[in-house]
């Protein structure tokens, strides 16, 4: 029986429904009735910290731990169960201009001998994965990202689990908005892409909701706080993605600096908008930033299902032999794109059919002529 061997990572930010792919991906490539069918033995190795393991697998030089691990059946058994991913990740960007490691990836891949890569993550990671099947690597990759961000798939792991936080944590909000009459801003992360903002306030019932993809007025905004105080509302929600904007102003930073793959470290837009709305109507406003809790926590069922059907499906490509491709879903089925295309352009919320610019929220009429 032929012997091949096959890597898998994750890059980019963490989040629940990687150890369900990662689970499968084992799962399925060392099944034992699926192996006599092939007639192929898969190995399974898994690597530590995203790219990063590609560009140094024997450990940092005052860590010297190798980043290589070989998958078991047993050792990924309970993984679906668990948020977050335990081969770790990393932002490194081995194509980084200032840095570029891509030589000692490709020497790695084949020291390694490794037959086969699969890359789980957004944009940024599978940006690298498909440079690197130009160069001849088998690879495939799986979607991840709680933006949503990434085109050719309808679903990326991570979203739905971070919907649930973000509805969560609101819902805890209300109890002190409404003991003392506040008005809370709730800061999501959403650098293009507001699904988070969107989604996030849709289900938890946020009176105003604020996108990337439409600038919002202050003045705006002002109006519509105090139209609700009129109409005898207590308290209000107000949801913003960390890369909406206030007409007429940029992106809101509190850090200077860019990271390997030269994003701009936003955030700040929540505190900036709450202290306008406070002068403005002289209602008192409080913000509060998700941030990295919209990561954490055991992945929701639906992660741990797509994590499932995600895993299965880049084997599948595997044994196809179908290299340079992501897996995805679309319209109900599983299927796959090439990363060329998942990586071409962002999934943004299309403004005319899913947001109203009146209210700032969420649309009020869903089936069109």
């Amino acid at each position: 029986m032929e012997k091949r061997r096959i890597g898998v990572l994750t890059g980019g930010g963490d989040c629940a429904g990687l150890n369900p792919a990662i689970k499968w991906v084992v799962k399925t490539a060392l099944d034992d009735r699926l192996q006599r069918t092939r007639k192929i033995q898969y190995e399974v190795v898994g690597i530590r910290d995203g790219w990063k393991g590609l560009v140094q697998p024997e450990g940092d030089k005052d860590a010297p731990v190798s980043r290589i691990v070989t998958l078991t059946e047993e050792m990924v058994r309970t993984w679906d169960r668990y948020g977050g991913t335990n081969l770790g990740t990393s932002r490194t960007n081995p194509y980084d201009p200032e840095n570029d490691c891509s030589k000692a990836v490709l020497k790695n891949i084949e020291d390694l001998r490794l037959d086969y890569l699969v890359a789980i993550g957004g944009e940024d990671t599978l940006g690298v994965a498909h440079k690197l099947y130009g160069e001849g690597v088998k690879v495939v990759g799986i979607p991840k990202t709680i933006d949503k961000d990434l085109s050719g798939t309808d679903y990326t792991l991570g979203f739905e689990t971070a919907v649930g936080v973000i509805t969560e944590e609101i819902d805890r909000l209300r109890t002190t908005a409404g003991s003392h009459r506040r008005i809370f801003v709730v800061e999501t992360m959403g650098r293009h892409a507001g699904w988070l903002a969107l989604e996030g306030g849709e289900s938890s019932g946020a009176y105003i909701i604020l996108i990337p993809e439409y600038d919002f007025e202050l003045e705006r905004v002002n109006e519509l706080v105090l139209e609700g105080r009129r109409k005898g509302m207590r308290y209000d929600i107000i949801v913003v993605a960390e890369g909406a904007k206030p007409r007429g102003y940029g992106e809101i930073s509190k850090e200077e600096g860019v990271d390997s793959f030269g994003h701009k470290m936003l955030g700040g837009v929540g505190e900036f908008l709450a202290k306008k709305i406070s002068e403005a109507t002289k209602i008192e406003t409080r913000s509060i930033t998700l941030s990295h809790l919209q990561r954490g926590g055991a992945p929701c069922a639906y992660d741990r299902r797509m994590g499932r059907y995600f895993g299965i499906a880049a084997v599948d490509l595997i044994v196809k032999e179908d290299f340079g491709k992501m897996v995805s879903y679309r319209n109900g089925q599983i299927t796959a794109v090439p990363l060329k295309e998942a990586i071409a352009k962002l999934n943004l919320v299309n403004v005319e059919t899913m947001y109203d610019t009146e209210r700032y929220n969420g649309r009020r009429t869903i089936l069109r002529s």
